[in-house]
């Protein structure tokens, strides 16, 4: 009765990986209720439950629960596991949906997590597989986590709607995390991207570099965008192109935007013109909000700098987005954690925009599964 007593309830479908995620940090049992109660088709989606049973392969004496409908379902975490595993991702979400959760959870396991994903590789819902490597893995490296093993690797391209994009992310393990004062995040030094096409002309990579560099141009000399055109077996199964753009500053800061073109038969055909320049100014605006962790990895840092030793870290964020500010209401719940938020304007930061200053002591989170060699 003691494990039902400490038994977080929610309600609805959103935030669902943070909060299985939480629960398997914490070991806290959770159940969520009225999953899609009020629509025609009600319950978890396929996507959601590829997620459960790829929470179910990592770890070791995971207890889930789903009812009928699967409008309610009950999580009673285990033991991270890690090892070599391989996944099929649902294909009506992309390889990032997965992946981001899996970064937060690497670190804690029993045996360094090696994983094959299968699925979409970049879409225009999820953070691509390619601004994860690019700023994801960095991130990690502040915090301690880095090593030869580390790394993701792009085996094949999957584009929507059929997918068939194969990736290797492989991540050691970790006693404990160092923290982190990550409070200026200096100039921006230089600009790297890839713009890619799978089962289209090798040109529309080209067109795409060209458009997306006579914006940026106008502000720096060192821009170099890789074409990554995959051929044969290596290009999926469905046609389409895109860019992922990573501005990178003199202290290790590591800003992202991207675009994906529309999947096929979905929407109006967009020229590869357009995306260049469109991710261009995505780029420029991510810069204008600035902070030292673009908006896709705000909820990793603040994760990482929880689980912390017991000591100080601070980092400096832009603007919170909705899902980051969910996130923290999540620690509070399942680890009791809050964070000092102070606000800078941008007169004392010279630049950008709003930029809030996050700071919290770590709860000395100590990976007691890992075995001591």
């Amino acid at each position: 009765m003691a494990g039902e007593a400490q038994c977080l309830g929610y309600a609805g479908c959103n935030f669902l990986r943070q909060r299985l995620v939480l629960s398997t940090l914490s070991g806290r049992p959770l159940k969520i209720r009225k999953i899609r109660a009020k629509e025609e088709d009600p319950g978890l989606r396929d996507f959601e439950a590829s997620f459960i049973r790829l929470m179910d392969k990592v770890t070791n004496g995971s207890r889930i629960e789903i009812n009928q409908t699967g409008t309610t379902l009950y999580y009673q975490p285990g033991l991270l596991y890690g090892g070599s595993l391989e996944h099929d991702c649902s294909p009506s979400r992309s390889i990032g949906y997965y992946l981001e959760s899996l970064l937060c959870l690497a670190p804690f396991m029993k045996h360094p997590l090696k994983i094959v994903l299968r699925g979409v590789t970049n879409d225009q819902v999820d953070p691509s597989v390619d601004v994860l490597k690019a700023t994801a893995l960095p991130l990690l490296k502040k915090f301690g986590i880095d090593g030869e093993s580390l790394e993701i690797k792009i085996n094949r391209r999957g584009m929507p709607p059929k997918g068939g994009g194969e990736i290797l992310f492989a991540c050691p393990v970790r006693k404990v995390l160092q923290p982190i004062q990550f409070t200026d995040p200096g100039k921006i030094k230089r600009i790297r991207g890839t713009a890619y096409s799978v089962r289209v002309s090798p040109q529309m990579a080209n067109r795409m570099v060209e458009s997306a560099r006579s914006i940026l141009n106008k502000f720096l000399p060192d821009i170099y965008i890789y074409t990554d055109h995959m051929k044969g077996v290596s290009s999926g199964k469905s046609p389409g192109f895109g860019m992922c753009l990573t501005a990178e500053t003199i202290n290790g800061t590591i800003l992202s935007a991207e675009l994906a073109s529309n999947p096929q038969g979905q929407g109006a055909a967009v020229l590869p013109e357009e995306i260049g320049q469109n991710c261009a100014k995505l780029l420029l605006e991510e810069v204008y909000r600035g902070g030292c962790v673009d908006s896709t990895n705000q909820s990793l840092a603040l994760l990482l700098m929880t689980l912390g030793q017991r000591d100080v870290s601070k980092v400096l964020l832009g603007p919170l987005s909705p899902y980051t500010i969910e996130f923290l209401r999540h620690l509070r719940s399942f680890f009791q954690i809050m964070f000092k938020i102070e606000t800078k304007t941008p007169e004392e930061e010279h630049m950008g925009g709003e930029k809030v200053l996050m700071t919290c002591v770590g709860i000395g989170f100590s990976n007691l599964s890992k075995t001591i060699r």
